[in-house]
């Protein structure tokens, strides 16, 4: 399958007044975090695959729109595979507005990721909640890495916080940037005291890993997860730095559409960092050099 066929763009909409906007600098504000999806694409990966609904890039400009939100960047969706045609038609289309994850097979080309890179995307993602830890040393990984390591692209990681150091120390020793997901999964029993998110914390002083501030509600049911994220905050904020951290909404909020909002979830970071000059840094400067806007 291709990774960046174009046949899932019929299901895109016209919506000229989102191509439009340009925000200046000062106004930016970036989602650093959502999935874009049409029902009746092919789902290979049925983990979080959602059912019944679409999640379009039309739909996400305006939930940007409605929220004071000015960029995004869309994360290919696990269920979706390697098959990015969807993420690659919304990027297309709205090169203004939009910058781009992909998720490739190791065996990928040069050329396919340099079509990825034409058209904003900026990384990779691995989610690998119930997988193990990829093969890096083998001749496949190897060759990728040097790849992204050469463009200067991110990795993003998801996988729960007891199981990041397999992943995440042979990513940092291949040189390339890596990104967490989701305050790092950390246990909802554990919390802060997880021995995987402790790990996280000594990896502050790299500057080479970027924590998202996103998807609290995956911590834990009824407000652990966001309890476990006010707990972390000051963690993180000593540990990285304003500098190395990123929001993301984490829409459509797959498996919690029915009790995770947008409007909700970017109310979360008005709690999680008062300071309007703080949220600037984590809505706009950070996200900007990261992702390339």
């Amino acid at each position: 399958m291709s990774m960046i066929a174009t046949g899932a763009s019929a299901g895109l909409a016209s919506l000229a007044a989102c191509t439009s906007i340009k925000p200046t600098i000062s106004s930016m504000a970036v989602d650093c975090h959502a999935h874009v999806f049409l029902r009746n694409l092919p789902m290979p990966d049925p983990r979080r695959a959602p059912s019944g609904y679409d999640a379009s890039s039309e739909d996400f400009l305006r939930i940007l729109d409605a929220n004071g939100m000015t960029h995004g960047v869309l994360v290919q969706p696990s269920f979706l595979g390697t098959d990015n045609s969807y993420l690659v038609a919304a990027l297309r289309k709205y090169p203004n507005r939009f910058r781009g994850i992909a998720v490739v097979d190791p065996t990928v080309t040069g050329k396919q990721l340099d079509q990825l890179q034409d058209v904003g995307v900026v990384g990779i993602r691995l989610n690998q909640i119930g997988l193990p830890a990829p093969d890096f040393a083998s001749p496949a990984w190897a060759a990728l890495l040097k790849e992204l390591w050469y463009r200067n692209w991110q990795v993003e990681v998801h996988q729960l916080a007891q199981s990041l150091k397999p992943i995440v120390d042979p990513l940092l020793s291949s040189g390339v940037n890596v990104v967490i997901d989701h305050f790092g999964r950390p246990d909802p029993k554990l919390g802060i005291n997880d021995p995987g998110f402790q790990y996280l914390l000594t990896l502050g002083a790299t500057h080479r890993v970027w924590i998202k501030l996103s998807g609290a509600y995956r911590n834990g049911a009824d407000g652990r997860g966001q309890q476990i994220a006010l707990d972390a905050l000051p963690l993180l904020r000593e540990s990285y730095g304003l500098q190395q951290l990123i929001w993301g909404s984490d829409w459509p909020h797959t498996l919690f559409e029915k009790t995770a909002f947008y409007a909700d979830q970017r109310a979360l970071l008005n709690q999680w960092l008062p300071d309007a000059n703080d949220r600037h840094t984590v809505l706009a400067d950070v996200p900007r050099k990261l992702f390339r806007f």
